[in-house]
């Protein structure tokens, strides 16, 4: 399946915030949907996608993630990766259909299923609990729009296109209303 252009390789999917115990262990907080997808990665990346880094063990504590990296076994090793972003690498994560990662939704432009109109383009995905919401700017109106992300609203995301098409809720976009 060929990337498009635009579409980022490595995708940022944590920080290390700390160092964990005195055998170098680092604790990671999760940029993503939970712990436990960070926890299941093999192979993670330091600068910006430039440098592999093997995981050899990782366990979910507190909301944060405790790895143990290759390379990696004194504290102060540790202390020296505190700060570092990791990146996965988009082509080891199989999406399910309908799936998307949040960053290939941001800039993407929202359309009018019906009429074409074009109400902006993706600046946020808020996650709330039960769906995520899409935070639509609009370049004219220097208006934000809050889109359910529900399969009623949203009809089709071509991110190869750079387009979304939505079918709005009444009143979602009608001040009037």
């Amino acid at each position: 399946m060929g990337r498009c252009m635009g579409q980022k390789q490595f995708l940022e999917i944590g920080k290390i915030t700390n160092v964990h115990g005195l055998r170098g262990e680092v604790k990671v907080i999760p940029w993503c949907d939970s712990a436990a997808f960070l926890c299941s990665f093999e192979t993670l990346y330091m600068d910006k996608g430039r440098k592999p880094v093997e995981v050899l063990r990782a366990r979910i504590f507190k909301n944060m993630v405790i790895m143990e990296l290759e390379g990696c076994t004194t504290r102060e090793q540790a202390e020296a990766l505190r700060g570092q972003v990791l990146y996965m690498d988009r082509d080891e994560v199989e999406l399910d259909e309908g799936c998307y990662f949040i960053q290939d939704l941001i800039g993407l432009q929202v359309q009018d299923a019906d009429n074409g109109r074009s109400y902006g383009v993706i600046r946020d995905v808020l996650e709330t609990g039960a769906n995520d919401v899409y935070v639509i700017k609009n370049d004219e109106d220097k208006k934000e729009y809050l889109v359910p992300a529900i399969p009623d609203v949203i009809i089709s995301t071509d991110i190869e296109g750079g387009i979304m098409t939505i079918r709005p809720l009444k009143g979602l976009f009608d001040d009037a209303d």
